[in-house]
């Protein structure tokens, strides 16, 4: 069934009966005979009553969407549950088309109501998805096309509303890295795993009523003059924080990062090319930490959450994710992140005046307890890696890892970063995240510490194969 060109009025039965009366008169008419005026008039009265019937009857369905997955990954395919149900019996027949945006293709179509009736006695259907690009997508409503009863009229009615689709952007497979000596809460070293208390985590406190004698530590007990026992402190989780820079003027620059409205228009993110990499490398990134033990705290470039500007994440405030469940709302928490237009071009000469890479950043990673720095940038002037290098000195390692169009344009920045204790590349559009993860080990022993008040102007990039592409629309 065409929706879009399907007359709104009667079926090609009821146009027949219509055609039938308008006949019928001329023929009454001719002959003068009652009888056949009355079949024109009977004839012509059945289509339109059923039209009548149709706007002055609505059924009451009451649809319901499921997706399986809840969140889907960019490139994997997602299963779409619709189900149907009529709060009250009615006998009308309908086709029914699902509203998808233009980046899915075809919409499915499907008869109401089904030949096997689901187990409450509704309809239930089933079709896939499948997004090349993460996003925030409305699937509905339902266009339904009701007949009556006799197939002589039919009219286009919307049926329930939409449900949001995230497709979350996928995480790359990234190869191992040391990322140095994160510490727990007692400013310890520790590994990235999470452990169980050992004589490194016991201290000694006096001894209380009732504390077992298997637990004196005779040695503190001889020093002190008094009795002492053991006191077990757990092993937290080492702690990492990932920066993402999500202002506009870092990712606005080059025709292959300029500004653009996702795809066909039917998601709307401000976003970029160049930001699509960035995102791709933080959620890399993030699960890559999560599955070496580490918990998560994520800002932006002004230390503020860095979901602040993404309607899908479950709570755009929060900055801490830690486990499985922290990283998928993380992941969530991406799929819809958009840039921030509140920020100057980097090296426009504008004052930015929001605190980019400033004081509020490194107060925050002052209260932080020392673990790995990674941040994940966009193009960045001299200036502000100026101001962003002394963050190096908060955490146990700092990586940089810089999605620009011209990598040798960032060489100045990159020099800077260096020289202020970081490790840091640039990955071109055409560069695998994969081979940027792990030049950053070698970042200071590829080349030898630059000058910071001479950088050099040779270029840096790291060789590697297309991991980013525009997908087919």
């Amino acid at each position: 069934m065409d929706f879009t060109t399907a007359p709104r009025l009667l079926t090609a039965r009821g146009w027949g009966l219509a055609l039938s009366a308008v006949v019928a008169l001329l023929a009454a008419q001719v002959m003068g005979r009652r009888d056949v005026l009355v079949l024109a008039v009977f004839l012509l009265a059945l289509p339109l009553l059923a039209a009548l019937s149709l706007r002055l009857v609505r059924p009451a369905l009451d649809v319901e969407r499921t997706f399986s997955p809840a969140t889907a990954e960019a490139g994997a395919p997602v299963i779409v549950t619709l189900s149907l149900h009529s709060s009250r019996p009615f006998r009308q027949s309908a086709d029914m088309r699902e509203g998808l945006p233009l980046r899915f293709g075809q919409s499915p179509v499907f008869r109401f109501p089904a030949r096997v009736p689901g187990p409450d006695g509704g309809s239930m259907y089933e079709y896939q998805l499948l997004s090349t690009r993460r996003g925030l997508f409305p699937i509905g409503p339902v266009s339904a096309e009701f007949q009556d009863m006799f197939g002589l009229a039919r009219v286009l009615r919307t049926v329930g509303g939409s449900d949001p689709l995230v497709v979350a952007p996928a995480p790359l497979a990234l190869p191992r890295l040391a990322l140095g000596g994160p510490r727990g809460k007692d400013g310890a070293l520790t590994g990235p795993q999470r452990g169980s208390p050992s004589e490194d985590d016991v201290s000694t406190r006096e001894y209380r009523p009732g504390d077992p004698m298997r637990r004196v530590h005779w040695a503190a007990t001889a020093r002190h003059g008094e009795l002492m026992v053991r006191q077990e402190e757990p092993v937290t989780s080492p702690r990492a924080t990932l920066l993402l820079d999500t202002r506009e003027g870092s990712h606005a620059d080059g025709a292959g990062s300029s500004l653009w409205l996702d795809g066909s228009g039917d998601n709307g993110l401000a976003t970029s090319e160049s930001f699509e990499r960035a995102v791709s490398a933080a959620v890399s990134v993030a699960a890559y930490l999560v599955e070496s033990g580490y918990a998560l705290h994520l800002l932006d470039a002004h230390a503020r959450p860095a979901l602040e500007r993404s309607a899908s994440a479950p709570d755009r405030q929060q900055r801490d994710f830690d486990g499985v469940e922290g990283l998928k709302d993380l992941a969530e928490g991406l799929a819809a992140l958009e840039l921030d237009p509140k920020s100057a071009a980097a090296g426009s000469g504008v004052p930015d005046g929001s605190g980019a890479f400033g004081d509020e950043l490194l107060s925050s990673l002052v209260q932080r307890h020392r673990g790995p720095l990674i941040a994940v940038l966009g193009r960045l002037s001299v200036a502000e890696a100026r101001q962003l290098a002394p963050a190096a000195d908060h955490a146990s390692r700092a990586y940089a890892i810089l999605a620009v169009d011209r990598p040798q344009d960032a060489a100045p920045a990159l020099a800077i970063l260096r020289a202020g204790g970081w490790e840091a590349v640039a990955a071109a559009p055409k560069t695998d995240l994969a081979r940027s993860w792990a030049a950053l080990g070698d970042s200071f022993a590829d080349s030898p510490a630059p000058d910071p008040m001479n950088p050099p102007a040779a270029p840096y990039a790291v060789p590697g194969r297309t991991s980013f592409r525009e997908p087919r629309q």
